[in-house]
């Protein structure tokens, strides 16, 4: 199995977009990306918008290759519903676009169902199924938290198994609930990609007993499962100090090799968003 992370929050854009590539099938998670709007109370820098170009191009050109889409769920930075005709001839899953979703996502995910559907040569719903493509087996979790309560709405774990059992978590945020962690301790990856609690947000949306609940969850995966790579990313990489978490996960399990999507690509971390700052005082960031 060839797992490609393609847009990252270590690459610079808000985005968890991937390319699975299998013996029988071709399959890409997620093909949003975005920039914040307001970090730092500063705009994006020019550079983030570069960025966000680039990725997006990089997006659209794996899609293309690409025989099934999933959407995890109806955040911008996880899908994009400004050009459905990447979707053309491709078999789309969903996260269910009316059930266990905040008001906001609902009519998100009625404008993209809407936009997708002249285009999409089938459109599944995912929520609590599995499905086979030849040796390929994808399965999706039932609609789990986006974090700690419902405010931020829900979204669906996938697990692909071929010769290896890829876990992608979506939004789970560490994961911050006990019914993702479940998920995956079910499942038993030995690879995952999980979006790493948003340590950034605490004193503000969260508090440090909640990042240390995330971690616990985490913990839990290691032990229970045999996986061999954690990639950890997106919401934790917003934060500048991320490695003091990674060097507390590392520990978890001896074998265990832990790193950013950008480290498993053998690239540097690029956090354009944590350096916004920098960026606008004219700092190297």
């Amino acid at each position: 199995m060839k797992i490609l992370p393609v847009a990252f929050d270590s690459l610079g854009v808000r985005s968890m977009a991937t390319f699975v590539e299998t013996s029988d099938v071709r399959i890409f998670l997620d093909p949003g990306v975005s920039v914040s709007p307001d970090r730092y109370s500063l705009p994006p820098h020019r550079i983030e918008l570069d960025r966000h170009r680039e990725m997006w191009q990089a997006i659209t050109r794996w899609v293309e290759m690409s025989d099934i889409v999933v959407v995890t769920h109806y955040h911008f930075d996880h899908h994009n519903p400004d050009h459905p005709e990447i979707f053309d001839g491709k078999d789309v899953f969903l996260k269910h676009p009316r059930e266990f979703l905040n008001q906001s996502q609902k009519e998100r995910a009625a404008t993209f169902l809407s936009r997708i559907e002249k285009y999409a040569k089938s459109i599944s719903i995912a929520d609590g199924k599995a499905f086979s493509f030849g040796n390929a087996r994808i399965t999706f979790s039932e609609p789990v938290l986006h974090g700690i309560n419902a405010q931020l709405g829900y979204v669906v774990q996938v697990l692909i198994e071929d010769d290896q059992r890829f876990l992608f978590t979506s939004d789970v945020q560490g994961p911050l609930n006990s019914s993702a962690r479940d998920f995956a301790i079910d499942m038993s990856p030995n690879v995952m990609i999980v979006d790493g609690p948003a340590t950034y947000l605490v004193g503000s949306h969260y508090k440090k007993a909640d990042i240390d609940r995330a971690i616990d969850n985490l913990s839990g995966i290691i032990d229970k499962c045999r996986l061999t790579n954690l990639i950890i990313d997106h919401h934790l990489l917003r934060d500048l100090n991320w490695l003091t978490y990674l060097e507390v996960i590392s520990k978890c399990k001896q074998g265990l090799t832990v790193c950013s999507a950008a480290g498993y690509l053998g690239k540097e971390e690029d956090q354009l968003e944590a350096r916004r700052k920098d960026m606008y005082d004219g700092q190297p960031y």
